[in-house]
């Protein structure tokens, strides 16, 4: 739990500690620190930040809720495993939502919402750190449904976007899914700043369906 570990300096910064404990460990699963599978002990947790077990307990309940851990009978908490019928079930959820949330946003984005999904776009497509990439994919998408005004849309996006952001990184750092995200983001903001959201709409349906399929084949193909 390397990963994890290095955040467990950020307890006392202000929040409360099951807070701090959450954030570091909803952060280590969704990056793939933390394995499908793998038990979280809430001794050795307890243990990392310094406090008792009771934060941890209550960290471990909020991410049982949003689905990225699961209690299991004699192992305690582990990591939640998601079948491939799952994972393409969330995408499916994504395309229905998150073209909603951009067609909202489109006429009500700011001149600094664009640079600023754009300077994201920029950005993933520079770095060369594949740890990076997933992070930046995911605050490209995340700044173009800001000004939607749907604050239940997307906390749902948000939250289905957590339970596959582990895949979603896989599938940028194998086969060509990063160079076509990479064309795909630009075409999207084009249309952003045309003005056109049901383009944008469309393709960022098509950028969420193809990124669907580049998964599961994947998935499929390692067996």
């Amino acid at each position: 739990m390397e990963g994890l570990s290095a955040r467990a300096s950020n307890i006392g910064a202000g929040a409360s500690s099951s807070d701090v404990i959450l954030d570091a460990l909803r952060t280590a699963i969704i990056r793939g620190e933390l394995a499908e599978g793998q038990t979280l002990r809430q001794d050795a947790i307890a243990k990392m930040f310094n406090v008792s077990r009771i934060p941890v307990r209550e960290a471990l309940k909020q991410l049982e809720a949003s689905g990225l851990v699961t209690s299991v009978r004699y192992k305690g908490v582990v990591v939640s495993r998601i079948s491939v019928a799952e994972i393409q079930e969330i995408f499916d959820f994504r395309a229905t939502v998150e073209p909603k949330l951009i067609a909202h946003a489109v006429p009500r984005m700011s001149q600094h919402s664009l640079d600023h999904a754009q300077q994201l776009c920029e950005a993933f497509a520079e770095e060369t750190d594949g740890v990076r990439w997933g992070d930046l994919n995911r605050q490209f998408h995340s700044s173009l449904y800001l000004d939607a005004g749907l604050p239940y849309y997307f906390a749902a996006a948000e939250a289905a976007n957590d339970r596959i952001e582990r895949y979603i990184r896989a599938q940028l750092s194998l086969g060509h899914g990063r160079a076509l995200a990479i064309a795909e983001h630009q075409q999207i903001i084009d249309a952003c700043r045309a003005g056109e959201a049901e383009r944008a709409a469309d393709l960022t349906r098509k950028h969420i369906v193809k990124a669907s399929e580049s998964l599961t084949r994947i998935i499929t193909e390692r067996g």
